[in-house]
């Protein structure tokens, strides 16, 4: 028997329903770019319809030494985003997408209790894009979740309170499978990284804690009940979650976070979706083009619950 997640997706996909008007109020627009970016996309943030900006930092930009922390990035953004009136998520990046974007404080990689620090992974992002390849911090290493929690630490000392919310990465990863790192499995890194959300959320009183959530490895159709804990984890611990892509009803997503994002609307503390560069090259099987803003917001706010979207710079009803 078909699931009513199934059913409702079936229904949607059969008659092209994507761009049904939203009940209620519409998701916040913020819109999303990464750190050193933003003085160029002022005069988006600047519109009166964009609440605020997600902006990502990585981890090495914000520790360049061992305990030595570096967060004028965030400082200088934060005067900007103030001076607007606006809003300012800040995303902590632990993952990156590019083969030479070794992201994370050199100690990582070079002391032995580290264990290299990061392993590499495989992404293939968007729609007919070939297969690229980058890295991951090695949350399940415990030697460096304690380096990753504590610049958590040193950024709620500074921040919580200041900017409107943080944001830990999504939790989808894709190593290779003939040569997994030591100490790795499944179960250590979904440990890993519920550990780590639980220190953002003591660390941060003030601010919002969101974190991504997309796919677990290892886990499909919630099988091994990583995605039901976490979701039942955020509900009742005043965490908000989110996602890196907003593609309506696709199937990889109707089989992992998608029906829990619609089976906990209300009850999460924040729900924050990304259309990101990637995000934009998806089709619509019904007009074979791409999902236009009113699709995407309908699908947000319907049936996934978000309360903002975070719209890459290149979206093109921005620069229209």
């Amino acid at each position: 028997m078909k699931t009513l997640p199934s059913l409702l997706a079936a229904c949607a996909l059969l008659t092209g329903v994507y761009d049904t008007a939203i009940a209620g109020n519409a998701p916040e627009n913020f819109i999303y770019t990464s750190s050193g970016d933003l003085p160029s996309a002022g005069a988006l943030l600047g519109r009166p319809d964009i609440g605020g900006v997600q902006i990502v930092y990585n981890w090495r930009k914000l520790e360049t030494v061992k305990g030595e922390y570096d967060f004028s990035a965030i400082e200088a953004d934060l005067a900007i985003v103030r001076g607007l009136n606006k809003k300012l998520f800040i995303q902590i990046q632990d993952r990156f997408f590019e083969p030479d974007a070794r992201n994370v404080p050199d100690y990582l990689m070079t002391h032995p209790e580290y264990g290299g620090g990061i392993s590499p992974q495989f992404d293939n992002p968007g729609e007919n894009k070939p297969v690229g390849s980058g890295w991951v911090a090695q949350q399940w290493n415990p030697a460096v979740r304690a380096r990753y929690q504590a610049l958590l630490k040193a950024l709620a000392e500074k921040f919580d309170g200041e900017v409107y919310g943080v944001n830990l990465p999504e939790t989808a990863i894709d190593l290779d499978p003939k040569h997994e790192p030591e100490g790795y499995s499944c179960d250590a890194y979904f440990q890993g990284e519920m550990e780590n959300l639980a220190f953002a959320r003591k660390a941060f009183r003030k601010s919002k804690v969101v974190q991504y959530v997309n796919f677990w490895p290892c886990e499909w159709d919630n099988d091994h009940d990583y995605m039901g804990r976490l979701f039942d984890f955020a509900a009742n611990n005043d965490i908000g979650l989110g996602g890196p892509d907003i593609v309506p009803y696709r199937k990889g997503q109707m089989k992992n976070s998608y029906p829990f994002f619609n089976k906990y609307k209300g009850k999460l503390a924040f729900v924050g979706l990304a259309v990101q560069e990637p995000t934009l090259t998806y089709k619509n099987p019904k007009t074979k083009k791409p999902f236009t803003k009113a699709e995407f917001t309908a699908f947000a706010g319907n049936y996934l619950g978000a309360d903002a979207i975070f719209w890459s710079t290149a979206t093109p009803w921005l620069r229209k």
